[in-house]
């Protein structure tokens, strides 16, 4: 009879274990998530549980996330378990480790002010910052480059690099706030690239952490380098789908001496032309877009469509080329007006402010026409912005059907149109990159490649890689 009791109480507690157990594997996304990090950051503050993340920072990371739940015991939904902090390098190399051998999808990010952008991430149970990764590495003054960490804030470097005279030829959105791992994984550049090209362009070195938590290195430091593969401008634009950047070296430029702008403004077609004179003089603008007619009204600079070019070299050059620019308004019947100093500034911010308002209802997408396409784009919507020479802009639209209509429209002639950032609801009923070529399969196998387990931004970039 004592052998029976004996035995009834192991078993109540072996029962009790188990249901303990399963009790622990039911909450292990977070409970893991957050010991297995806060061992390795081994900083207070440098693991935050979900629930202790400020309201606003929920959001903008449930903006990158889909609803769909997927299968697998570590999967959370639409909230992670926790964002981690690292600051180190090898910090992160042993967090990503971490989450490679436990299966844990991960959500990379900056400061997140572009987590909105691109496709949702399904599934994720860890967000990892390099926000606290911020440090400068190098700034070689003479040879013209700057290594920095992935977490350094655009405007921050650039009044760094400002004290030598010199700048990084990159115009991101929120610059404030955007960092510099974020730019190059969003491919965020603006009107700049009229003079000095794209993200890639810039770019001469990369170091990233892989999907296994080793650390990589790409490129170098010096302008003419032909050191190892060219996966800097594979990882431009990838959405933190392949590694995880860690450390970017960049070229950079002369601050120059003076600065102008010339707004020509009016008819459709006389807009057109100028901007075909334009693109086949022998002007060097640094930035030159063509304008839609709210965005140029919303900027009182009058009606019509607008074209914005902006000069920067000594005095006499942009003196000189803002003439010759506004002589082909005037022939064309053309309003024109040029801005200098502050004017000129607060024009640029202005415009920047405009094409980016990030409200919960606006759909922002990222449009690539034939240059002699991009006036008939902007006569059919309100507020859109395109390059003059690459075609590609920003436009604003109000709706799904319209977003489809243009999309039409733009795949008609060779061009295409992504949606940046929406509301969660449309990016799930609407193909948010639009692709329609046939580089998919070889995009899935560079994946399999880089992230075999696929736990890096899983579903944000084409074809829901």
């Amino acid at each position: 009879m004592r052998f029976l009791v004996r035995l009834a109480s192991k078993l109540d507690v072996g029962r009790k274990k188990i249901n303990s157990m399963k009790a622990m594997s039911n909450d292990r996304p977070q409970a893991v998530c957050a010991s297995d990090f806060a061992s390795i950051v081994g900083e207070e503050n440098a693991v935050c549980l979900w629930e202790n993340i400020e309201l606003d920072q929920q959001k903008r990371i449930q903006q990158a996330i889909s609803n769909e739940k997927p299968q697998g015991i570590y999967a959370s939904g639409n909230s992670p378990s926790c964002i981690v902090y690292p600051r180190t390098q090898e910090q992160l190399a042993a967090v990503i480790a971490t989450a490679h051998t436990n299966n844990w999808r991960v959500l990379p990010c900056g400061s997140g002010s572009k987590l909105s952008w691109g496709g949702l991430a399904k599934g994720i149970d860890v967000v990892v910052s390099t926000e606290r990764m911020n440090q400068l590495i190098e700034h070689a003054v003479g040879d013209l480059t700057v290594t920095v960490e992935a977490g350094m804030k655009f405007s921050d470097l650039q009044a760094l690099l400002a004290k030598s005279r010199q700048f990084l030829a990159l115009d991101p959105t929120a610059p404030e706030s955007a960092t510099i791992g974020g730019i190059v994984a969003t491919g965020d550049t603006g009107s700049l690239r009229q003079r000095y090209g794209s993200v890639r362009d810039q770019l001469l070195g990369i170091t990233f952490v892989r999907a296994d938590g080793e650390i990589a290195k790409a490129g170098g430091r010096v302008v003419k380098n032909v050191a190892g593969y060219d996966l800097m401008k594979l990882f431009t634009g990838s959405y933190g789908t392949l590694g995880f950047i860690s450390q970017l070296t960049f070229r950079l430029y002369p601050l120059p001496e003076a600065s102008g702008t010339v707004i020509l403004t009016g008819k459709a077609e006389a807009v057109a032309q100028a901007a075909d004179i334009l693109r086949g003089s022998a002007l060097t603008p640094v930035q030159a877009d063509l304008l839609s007619a709210k965005l140029v009204s919303s900027l009182g600079l009058g009606k019509g469509l607008g074209l914005i070019a902006r000069f920067q070299s000594i005095s006499e050059s942009v003196k000189e080329q803002s003439n010759r620019v506004l002589e082909v308004g005037q022939k064309l019947g053309l309003n024109g007006a040029i801005f200098a100093d502050d004017d000129e500034a607060n024009l640029w911010q202005r415009l920047q402010e405009l094409i980016h308002t990030n409200t919960e209802s606006v759909i922002t997408c990222k449009i690539g026409v034939l240059p002699t396409a991009a006036v008939d784009i902007l006569t059919q919507v309100e507020l859109g912005l395109i390059h003059i020479s690459s075609g590609l802009g920003l436009l604003q639209l109000e709706s799904k059907k319209q977003v489809l209509i243009v999309r039409d429209r733009t795949q008609a002639s060779s061009g295409f149109l992504t949606i940046l950032s929406a509301p969660v609801a449309v990016k799930e009923q609407i193909d948010v990159w639009g692709y329609t070529g046939n580089a998919l399969p070889l995009m899935r196998r560079i994946k399999e490649q880089f992230d075999s387990k696929n736990i890096l931004s899983p579903g944000r970039f084409v074809g829901g890689i």
